[in-house]
């Protein structure tokens, strides 16, 4: 079904795997050129090191939990316009009902936004982030930039790569994006999908063989294959955007006529190119998906790498629940999914499908070929939530939206929502099955701090069309005997909501300097944040050995979305339901260090540092005023999953100075600890401290200035004892950002 090739390899035609000692008339260099990821990362290099890249995108999308933080930083960084296409979509925090006006606020100050910078806004409920960007600003050969982990448009021929606020502001202020040249990671389709599978089996059957072992980490995803041609361009899309869950950098894909005639129904037939890899090119790594064996797929809680097919499934339910349970008891969530089984089968209580991977046009159809005539179970709540407006009209011109509801569906608008905790929550032990992107612990709900613990499963649309119709109880839709329609013929596309209700849509914008910020009252802005000291006090103030942390538990999602634009009313969540201590401890040690901010000396005043200071004495002579006081996360494997950035600046706002890990998850995440001016620390040794341990790191200034990678650490409070820290793959800008305290510093100090 699914072959790994753990090494590099050359490619003929597409086709035959040849052995890097066989091949002598070209190098490797030269075949990684023929990569379609090398020719679009070239043309949009700045430079011409290609070993160190430094990158310029064509266009940029955020939502509305993220571009509120992302336009006051760029703007106390100074930014004057924004310079490239930049689209601000609300499909976040479309609902109003939590925290009074503040999400309309945030919306508001959006389009004031658009206004005064020339961007463009797309209202709520009128399109998913990327839904909108696919149908409006993905080609063949471009690169975009967005504030959400699941930007990826690569099946239409875009590198498009998600990243925290920091990097598109460095684009806002016309800087460029510094990766050191990724490597590219072959994916090789071949075969027909059988009737009834859909691109989440098959997006969640590479994510089960790649996530765990890292394969594809940081990597290029670069599809091709005879099999493309055997999918859909929705089909693809919708594999697409979940390679977000394999960690990889972003993707690209082979493409081909169908791809053309995607790009002329939505009247952007001149953003087609053919791409493809040369005749014999070099791939880092192979991945290899016969389509025709994949099997109706099952991810189970927490995490959609804990996957399974249906079938193997039910040939070992008992043994494969148990684990699941004993699994996410480690992470805190009491589940019973035994409890569920009856007569043998798993039954869910509810349903959704929706968002950037479920909310295609293709996966609704679908799912309705398998419903329309009949009723759902009176037991199991299923929603619907298209990912657009023109792809609403479609269904309702088909008489999709009636069919839905007579059969006891609910159709919704286009939302976000349920992917993250904001709709359609179940109840405390309920299973919810769904057709979107993730199941992460503390996600959909779920407050396992307070008891709450709801489980989610992803599954394809058709698959959870046919539990529907099975009273709840999971059934493969390959089980079914299907006459599945025919949507490439189908599928007709009405931009007309788009023209009545987006600001500048289809325009060149055009800044508008005299138009002011409308700021809500729950628009904040960032606080004051100090220089890196010479020295750096910490405090271990939440210290977390899970194999991996996600930044759904770094700071929640759901609820939270409303203080999204509150620095401080936000940070009060940071990891409320993984470590709910770690707030109360953060406020005392930023405490201490705005003591030393107001120029009074904490070891003096506080009498906890006071024996803490005489240690510090015993192993360097630093002036106590050179000496910053931090809180530090420690975490096995930290941030895994979203691209928010509210992850780290909320660890920043509540005084956090570093995180120390084994290895980050992400690159998202740690180029977001290092735009908050956090010092991404690495530690290979056996680790020697605690939560509450006193972590003393001195000369670190200088030991960033002169860009060593081993750092001394001593541990305090009790014996002394050292460790080795490691600072790794730093350009100098980001040096330069931990030197200046964060991001904002960096730029007001250049201006």
């Amino acid at each position: 079904m699914i072959k790994l090739y753990d090494s590099g390899i050359f490619l003929k035609n597409k086709k035959e795997i040849i052995a890097i000692n066989d091949v002598k008339d070209i190098s490797i260099e030269e075949a990684k050129k023929q990569t379609i990821a090398y020719s679009i990362l070239k043309t949009h290099n700045t430079t011409n090191n290609m070993d160190n890249l430094e990158i310029k995108f064509d266009a940029m999308a955020s939502h509305d939990i993220t571009f509120v933080g992302i336009i006051q930083t760029a703007k106390a960084s100074g930014l004057k316009k924004f310079p490239l296409p930049y689209v601000l979509t609300n499909c976040h925090n479309s609902l109003c009902a939590v925290g009074g006006t503040i999400n309309e606020d945030d919306h508001m100050f959006g389009l004031s936004a658009a206004k005064k910078y020339g961007g463009i806004y797309v209202p709520a409920h009128q399109a998913v982030i990327h839904s909108y960007m696919r149908e409006n600003y993905a080609g063949c050969g471009k690169m975009i930039l967005a504030s959400d982990s699941h930007t990826r448009y690569g099946a239409l021929g875009t590198m498009a790569i998600g990243e925290g606020g920091g990097e598109l502001v460095k684009q806002l202020l016309e800087k460029t994006y510094d990766i050191p040249y990724p490597k590219v990671i072959g994916v090789k389709l071949s075969g027909k999908p059988k009737k009834g599978i859909g691109s989440h089996d098959v997006a969640l059957a590479i994510i089960g063989k790649v996530f765990k072992n890292g394969f594809a980490k940081n990597s290029v995803m670069e599809f091709f294959g005879e099999g493309i041609s055997n999918i859909n361009v929705e089909f693809r899309n919708g594999i697409d955007v979940m390679t977000t869950e394999t960690t990889c950098l972003t993707s690209i894909w082979e493409t081909d006529e169908q791809v053309k005639e995607y790009l002329e129904i939505h009247n952007r037939v001149e953003d087609y190119k053919k791409l493809s890899p040369g005749d014999l090119v070099y791939y880092d790594k192979l991945i290899e998906v016969e389509l025709d064996k994949i099997e109706s797929m099952i991810a189970l809680p927490a995490h959609p790498s804990n996957v399974f097919s249906i079938k193997e499934l039910y040939e070992n339910l008992d043994e494969i629940l148990s684990e699941t349970e004993e699994n996410c008891k480690k992470l805190g969530m009491n589940i019973d999914l035994k409890s569920k089984v009856i007569n043998g089968k798993l039954k869910a209580e509810q349903g959704m499908i929706g968002g950037c991977s479920g909310g295609t046009f293709d996966n609704i159809v679908g799912a309705m070929d398998i419903i329309k005539g009949n009723a759902i179970s009176e037991d199991f709540s299923l929603s619907i939530y298209p990912g657009s407006q023109p792809a609403y009209i479609r269904f309702n011109e088909m008489g999709l939206n009636i069919e839905a509801m007579n059969a006891g569906i609910i159709m919704r608008t286009a939302f976000c929502g349920p992917c993250f905790g904001a709709g359609d929550t179940p109840a405390n032990n309920q299973l919810s099955i769904r057709h979107n992107t993730r199941n992460f612990p503390s996600r959909e709900g779920s407050k396992p701090s307070k008891g709450q613990s709801s489980s989610v499963a992803l599954m394809d649309a058709k698959s959870i069309a046919a539990t529907a119709l099975n009273g709840g109880f999971i059934t493969a839709a390959t089980d079914l005997d299907i006459e599945y329609t025919d949507t490439k013929s189908t599928y007709k596309y009405n931009d007309t909501p788009y023209k009545n209700k987006v600001y500048n849509y289809g325009k060149n914008p055009v800044a508008q300097d005299e138009v002011e910020l409308i700021h809500g009252p729950g628009i904040k802005p960032w606080p004051e944040m100090p220089a890196l000291t010479n020295t750096l006090l910490f405090k271990v103030s939440a210290f977390i050995d899970d194999p991996v942390t996600t930044t759904d538990e770094l700071i929640p999602s759901g609820e939270t979305s409303s203080y999204r634009s509150d620095p401080y009313g936000l940070s009060e969540f940071t990891l409320s339901r993984r470590a709910p201590q770690y707030v109360g401890k953060s406020k005392i040690v930023r405490e201490y260090e705005y003591t030393r901010e107001k120029g009074e000396n904490p070891f003096e005043k506080f009498e906890e540092l006071k024996p803490i200071l005489e240690q510090i004495k015993s192993i360097s002579n630093v002036e106590t005023m050179d000496i910053g006081i931090g809180s530090l996360v420690y975490a096995n494997k930290p941030g895994d999953g979203s691209a928010r950035e509210q992850a780290a600046s909320c660890q920043k706002v509540l005084g956090g100075w570093g995180n120390i890990c084994k290895e980050y998850a992400t690159k998202r995440y740690r180029s977001n600890v290092i735009n908050w001016g956090m010092i991404p620390f690495t530690c290979e040794d056996e680790i020697v401290f605690g939560e509450d341990s006193y972590i003393l790191v001195p000369d670190i200034r200088k030991a960033i200035e002169e860009k060593q990678v081993d750092i001394k650490a001593y541990v305090l409070g009790g014996e002394i004892k050292t460790f080795n820290l490691k600072l790794e793959n730093l350009t100098d800008t980001e040096r330069q950002i931990l030197l200046d305290g964060c991001l904002i510093n960096y730029y007001r100090n250049q201006n």
